[in-house]
């Protein structure tokens, strides 16, 4: 995990360790480029790299007493960096995309850490509010069935209801037959796709809404009142090329709150009660 935003808060919701991530070098000189800062300039970096991780470890240790953090600094770039960390994470944490970390998100050269992450991708953005729910958007693909697992999961932890949200036009019932309509279509799927979840997490209180309208619009719309939005990286409708689906993009530049993007199925570790 990296901060900022609420890393604490979501390790110690699992009892899990927490790790302070900072990538402090050159990207270009991390993807093996030919950019090499000189060596005072990166021990500047280091310097500074080091007192912020202590500095953030010991404010964090007296918020949350008990929590398990360590701290890493690499001298790789941070694309790179986290990529490689993610490698090993849970879960990992960051900022919106603002500044150098915009191009993550926006189709640049770099590798796209939302996209190309090993574990769910969790972008702090927005308020998120103590009572709203955990929303989930879902279309049937594989990524949104990876992205139902973590938000029963999320809500489950959060003691939050789960909103589990299908959006599209009337032409948009892949998987069904024609003579369903957009309502009776989602309301299926719906259906189908949260049965085993929710017998897994009979304390999640779960609504389900079909609603007529672009995923990115609504979702986008819902997200002003809601704890967190789980999507998977790309849905049904992706395009093999593209890193990272366009509601995926609008949501990290965009919620109204936290946003989990996710790349991988889903393994089990249901936690013990």
């Amino acid at each position: 995990m990296t901060a900022p935003g609420n890393p604490p808060i979501v390790a110690a919701r699992r009892h899990a360790p927490l790790l302070l991530y900072s990538a402090y070098g050159l990207e270009d000189a991390s993807f093996g480029g030919q950019v090499r800062p000189p060596s005072d300039w990166l021990d500047v970096r280091a310097a500074a790299a080091g007192r912020v991780l202590r500095e953030t470890r010991a404010g964090l240790e007296g918020a949350v007493p008990g929590l398990d953090i360590a701290t890493e600094a690499s001298a790789r770039g941070p694309v790179a960096g986290l990529l490689e960390v993610s490698g090993r994470a849970r879960i990992l944490v960051t900022g919106p995309p603002v500044g150098a970390i915009a191009g993550l998100f926006s189709g640049s050269p770099a590798v796209d850490l939302a996209a190309g992450a090993r574990c769910p991708v969790v972008v702090v953005r927005g308020r998120s509010p103590v009572d709203g729910p955990v929303v989930v958007g879902t279309d049937g693909s594989p990524l949104s069935e990876a992205a139902i697992a973590w938000a029963f999961e999320e809500a489950s932890l959060r003691n939050a209801p789960l909103v589990a949200l299908y959006a599209g036009y009337d032409g948009d019932t892949a998987g069904f037959s024609g003579a369903e309509t957009l309502p009776e279509s989602g309301r299926l799927l719906l259906a189908e796709r949260l049965a085993g979840w929710q017998e897994r997490y009979p304390d999640v209180a779960v609504e389900r809404r079909v609603e007529h309208d672009k995923p990115r619009h609504r979702l986008l719309s819902v997200s002003h009142g809601a704890q967190l939005v789980v999507v998977g990286s790309r849905g049904r409708g992706g395009f093999s090329g593209l890193v990272l689906g366009s509601t995926s993009q609008a949501l990290l530049h965009h919620a109204g709150c936290p946003v989990m993007v996710v790349r991988t199925e889903k393994p089990d570790r249901r936690r013990s009660r």
